[in-house]
Formats: structure tokens, C-alpha cells, sequence
């Protein structure tokens, strides 16, 4: 019987308003941090991370229905990756083919220093948005990590090691709520409510972002409105409403209508309003070439714009999903973490994600699925058109240094 690794992802969308974190990873140097070489390991990371971003939520999309979808991509994808450093043989990889990783076109060692890069610079305390990622390895006592593995979490993932009583679990569990919800501001309380009793590890990551509009909706502009759930269905809202110019691009080809909504900073999000039964087409068109040619096209334009205020959380049980997409055997009683502790052998017994977002008039707290809904005009000299997401849209965060997507969803 294998010693149980449990695996804990953590995301978390937090207040727009408050100071920055101070941070415990260093940035980069600032030529580093502005560079543009496709051959930095972060730039060559984004398509594999993009794949695997849709991927997933795709998986997602097929289980959840109608409901709400929203999760952050690089936290799952950067948990998992910091675990492939002690997975072996078939077990890394499986990994490396859920993760999308093409390694005839990275190496390895690129791929965990694209990572580094990353957290790098995604938690320069330079930034005018503020975003925070970061990792940690609760290890129960008597475990003892395989120096190699511990070096590279440590240089590469900059992970806290916490050693813990699992022994005792009302302790353990207790530290480990404590961590999570001081990362995460008092928004994530109690998230673990039990733990299997070989547990011996639990490896959180967690992400934060609260971002400013570049340009806020004004409170006095916010009136009630009707969202609607589908053609007979509706639900009232809270509706953000701006007259001004934005990036908008019509994709004709896939019936649907992308918006651009900048934050202060170099974090910018997408919103994407399928029109009437579209939702499914535009789904199974995300893909990183899709939202290339978004970005490509975008043309500014001034619109009528109508976006609700909303507050989203949604729980992920990952393993299941994982295992949806042919990642396997790390769950299971073959799994090869060998380089991860000295004489135990482990297997990842649960995996979970939660992520929490709220968008509002001064800016979003984390991010969110969302939905656009467009009238269009076809004058010869057209008024601005009015593009009001008041039905079900998706919605994408984009950290500009990186290319990363940070989250991705759907209302």
C-alpha cells in the first residue's frame, strides 16, 4: 500500500482595494523581465500552457452543464509540473502529455526554468496590478525529502517547506487552514476538512490577483438588470454600464463578439459573447490559434458597454478530471514519485481546486467566467453599438509579460 501524497491546488481571487504583498521571490533583472526572445523558457512555455488551459476546460465544460466555470490554468499546471520533479518513467510521463508538454521542442530543465520565470515575474513587486503566486510542502515529520528533489522545488518552484504532525491530524489540519487562508487574505477558510490517514504530504499552490480597471465603471452608472440563463430563464443583476472606446473585434466565423477590458498594468482580460445557441461553437474553437487571431484583430472602437458586477466560486476535483485526459497513473497504486522522499513510496491520493472571483466597478478580484451580448447596428454611419453581457459569456485573464493565462471561465 502506497503512502498517500495529497495534493492541494489553491486559487484565489482577492480585494481590489489593500497594500501590496511584500514579496519573498525575487524579479529578474529588468532587461530579463522586459526581454522578448522566443528562446526565454517562460515564451516557449505559453503555447504548452495555452493547450493545456483549453484542454482542461473543455473537461470542465462537458461535467459542469450549465453551471458557472472558472479556475486558473497556470496554478494547476504549475502544482503539477513542480511534482513531475520527483515522477519517473511512465508516471512523468503521463504528466508531461496532460501538461501538453512537447518535449521535442522544450527540454526538461526549460521547462521547470520557464516556470521560475514565471513566478518571477509574475510576483515583481514592481507591478502596478498586484499578482501573487506561490507554492508550499506541508511533510509530515518523519519524512525525508530526497535532497535533489528538495533543492530543485526550492530553486526552481521557490516553495515553503512546512514540517507537520499528520500524526495528529486536528493539528495538521489546522496548520495547513492557517497557511491558506493568511495567503489568501481570510478569503479560503477551512478548505481542508479532513485528510486521508496516510497522509504525509500536501503541496498547495496558490494564486492571487487583484487588479484595477484602466478605466473603472462609474457607481452612479450601475442599474438592474436581466441576465439571462437561456431563452426563457432570467435572473436579475447588478449591470456596469461605460460609452467609451475599447478594443472589439466580431468574429464572424464562430458568431461571437471579443472585447478587450485592460487592467492598470500589464494584465488585460477578454470578454467573449457567443450570440444565440454559439456558446458551444466558440467552446470548441478555444484554442491558443483562436485567441491569437482575437488579439490580431482587435480594432478600437467606441461601444455602449454593459457588463454585470458578479461574484463566482467554483471546486475542482482535479484527479477526476485529470484522469478524464489520460493522467492516470500517478493516482494510482503505480505510480513512480520515487525522486521525491527517501524510501516511501507515494502516490497523489486527492487533487483540488478552488478559485473564487468578484468583478465590480473599480476592478475584479481574481477573475472570472464571463459572458457578452452585442446588438449590432448596420447603418452606413453606425451609432455605437451596444455590447451587454447579459447572457452566458467566457471570460479570460492574460498576464502580458508572460502570455500566460491566468484564468479562464464561463458564466
Amino acid at each position: 500500500m502506497k503512502s498517500a501524497l495529497y495534493l492541494c491546488l489553491l486559487l484565489l481571487g482577492l480585494q481590489v482595494q489593500g497594500q501590496q504583498q511584500e514579496q519573498q521571490i525575487h524579479h529578474p533583472p529588468e532587461d530579463q523581465s522586459q526581454a522578448n526572445s522566443e528562446n526565454l523558457p517562460y515564451i516557449k512555455l505559453a503555447p504548452s500552457n495555452a493547450d493545456f488551459a483549453f484542454e482542461f476546460y473543455k473537461q470542465i465544460r462537458d461535467e459542469s452543464g450549465d453551471r458557472n466555470i472558472f479556475f486558473s490554468p497556470l496554478s494547476i499546471s504549475t502544482a503539477f509540473t513542480m511534482l513531475s520533479l520527483g515522477a519517473r518513467s511512465n508516471t512523468l510521463r503521463e504528466l508531461y502529455k496532460g501538461l501538453a508538454f512537447n518535449l521535442t521542442q522544450m527540454e526538461e530543465q526549460e521547462i521547470h526554468e520557464g516556470f521560475q520565470h514565471i513566478l518571477q515575474l509574475l510576483n515583481d513587486p514592481h507591478r502596478e496590478a498586484q499578482l501573487n503566486m506561490g507554492n508550499a510542502l506541508f511533510i509530515d515529520n518523519k519524512v525525508k525529502l530526497l535532497q535533489n528533489f528538495s533543492d530543485r522545488v526550492t530553486n526552481f518552484y521557490y516553495a515553503e517547506a512546512v514540517s507537520s504532525n499528520f500524526q495528529n491530524p486536528p493539528e495538521a489540519l489546522r496548520e495547513i487552514n492557517k497557511y491558506v487562508e493568511t495567503k489568501t487574505h481570510g478569503k479560503i477558510v477551512d478548505l481542508i476538512k479532513s485528510l486521508d490517514e496516510e497522509t504525509v504530504m500536501i503541496l498547495i499552490n496558490y494564486i492571487f490577483f487583484k487588479g484595477s480597471w484602466e478605466r473603472p465603471f462609474s457607481n452612479l452608472s450601475t442599474t438592474d438588470g436581466d441576465f439571462f440563463l437561456d431563452a426563457k430563464k432570467s435572473v436579475k443583476v447588478q449591470m456596469m454600464h461605460q460609452n467609451k472606446d475599447f478594443n472589439v473585434h466580431r468574429d464572424e466565423k464562430l458568431s461571437c463578439w471579443v472585447v478587450e477590458l485592460p487592467y492598470k498594468g500589464n494584465v488585460t482580460s477578454l470578454f467573449v459573447l457567443p450570440d444565440e445557441g454559439a456558446m458551444k461553437q466558440v467552446e470548441d474553437a478555444l484554442l491558443k490559434e483562436t485567441v491569437s487571431i482575437w488579439l490580431r484583430s482587435f480594432k478600437k472602437r467606441n461601444i455602449y458597454l454593459g457588463l454585470p458586477k458578479f461574484s463566482v466560486s467554483a471546486s475542482y476535483d482535479v484527479k477526476n478530471l485529470f484522469k478524464k485526459m489520460g493522467v492516470t497513473e500517478v493516482f494510482s497504486d503505480q505510480a513512480d514519485l520515487s525522486g521525491v522522499a527517501e524510501n516511501l513510496l507515494l502516490k497523489v491520493s486527492k487533487a483540488i481546486h478552488k478559485a473564487t472571483v468578484d468583478v465590480r466597478e473599480d476592478g475584479t478580484e481574481a477573475a472570472a467566467v464571463t459572458l457578452l451580448e452585442i446588438v449590432p447596428m448596420s447603418l452606413p454611419f453606425p451609432p455605437p453599438p451596444h455590447i451587454t453581457f447579459n447572457k452566458p459569456f467566457v471570460m479570460m485573464v492574460i498576464d502580458k509579460t508572460t502570455d500566460g493565462l491566468l484564468f479562464l471561465g464561463k458564466l
